[in-house]
This record gives C-alpha cells, structure tokens and sequence, in this order.
C-alpha cells in the first residue's frame, strides 16, 4: 500500500478573519475539524501541520497532529505559494526523519465541512489512475457564460460571445466547476523542484455544494455553524 501523508498548511497571519485558522466553528478551533477528518481517513498514514505559529502548533498537537517543526517566516506571507511548503515539508521530513510518501494530501484548514469519506475517495481514484494529482471541485453557482464586465460604462459579456442570448436558460448552460480548495491529492514523483505542485495530467473530485464551503470571512463562520448545526440536528 502506498504511503499518505496529510499535510495541512496553517500558517498564523489572516487578512479577513483574524487568527482565522483557531476561530472557533462548532465548539473547536476551526483547524481541528480538519485534523479530525484526516484521522478519521482509512487511507492517510501520517497527519502533518505545516504553520509559523506557536498557537496553532499547540492546538494541532492537542487534535492528534504532527508537528516536527516550525515553518520558516519567509514561507507563511499572504502571497507564498503551494509549492515551497510542500517543498520545504517533504525536504524537512527526508532529511531529519528519512520519510518519503507516495502521495500528499492537502488539506486546508478553511474547509471544515469535507469528510473523511471525501478523502479517502480522492484517494482511492488518483492511486487507481495515471493522473498527477486529483482536486477537489463542486458546481458553480455563477456560470461564467451569464457573468459580465464593464467596458467604461458599457455592460458587455465577460466571455465575448457568449452570454444570455446564446443560453437563455440555465438548463442550457454546460456544467461549470469551481476549485473548493478542500482535498487535493498530489503523487509526489509527479512533482518537480521547479513546479508546478498541481500539474495538467490532473483528475477532478466532485463535491456537493453543502460541503464545499471555504472560509474566508466572518459571514462564511456564520454559514459554516448552520450547516454544522444541521448536519448533527
């Protein structure tokens, strides 16, 4: 069997909610529901948190993740990318604890309605195919085709060409999805030095709606309890 690793990127700083990754969801810190849902996976062998912070590290540990180290400072700014801290993770683990994984998944912590039974499906359909990676999608709610742009004053199509006059209803529109940025599973032999993490020989997971959500503002908090609180009603 190939070896998982969960990695879950957390780093401190957030510019819509403050201290977003420990904000309280559901009676945990909003990274817990994450931890919890890589525990409860039958596939992933280990569960690491990449972070800068000291906090989060703590609340991590107290969920039942690894945390072997702290991620370097130039590595969690509002504009680093995926790829040098699965870099920095998977050089860090070869080095201090001889430990290579076949397969990353990336689980981020802005998505705490996912499943484990979300996880381990992704799993199972990138270990069975000769993709690179797998992403986690949903159906858009706004279809490109009826979204505009404005040219000065003028309302035009966004899409030239391509707008409601073409697809004047919605059972017309081609099914559009959207990146949730809930679970996404990387091979890692597929991924070089110089990127990029997530290649184009990629596979798609779809996900419902109700358990897509990403968190990024307060509002999103809100919409996350009353799912919560109607998922265990």
């Amino acid at each position: 069997m190939p070896e998982i690793l969960a990695l879950i990127p957390a780093r401190g700083g957030s510019k819509g909610v403050h201290r977003k990754n420990i904000h309280p969801l559901g009676g945990k810190p909003l990274i817990a529901w994450t931890v919890e849902a890589a525990r409860q996976s039958e596939s992933i062998n280990r569960i690491l948190i990449s972070t800068d912070d000291p906090e989060i590290a703590e609340i991590g540990r107290g969920f039942g993740a690894e945390i072997p180290f702290l991620r370097p400072g130039h590595l969690a700014l509002d504009n680093t990318p995926d790829l040098p801290v699965y870099l920095h993770t998977l050089s860090w683990l070869s080095e201090h604890l001889d430990y290579h994984p076949d397969h990353v998944v990336w689980l981020r912590p802005t998505s705490p309605l996912r499943t484990s039974q979300d996880v381990d499906a992704a799993i199972e359909i990138l270990i069975a195919a000769e993709a690179d990676c797998i992403r986690s999608v949903n159906l858009a709610h706004a279809h490109p085709y009826w979204m505009k742009q404005f040219d000065n004053e003028r309302l035009i199509p966004f899409l030239p060409g391509y707008d409601e006059t073409s697809y004047p209803r919605r059972q017309l529109l081609p099914a559009v999805y959207h990146l949730n940025g809930a679970v996404d599973v990387i091979r890692c032999t597929s991924v070089l030095p110089d990127g990029p993490l997530f290649t184009p020989n990629m596979l798609g997971y779809v996900m419902p709606v109700e358990r897509s959500l990403d968190i990024d503002t307060e509002l999103d908090f809100i919409i996350a309890e009353a799912l919560i609180s109607r998922r265990t009603a």
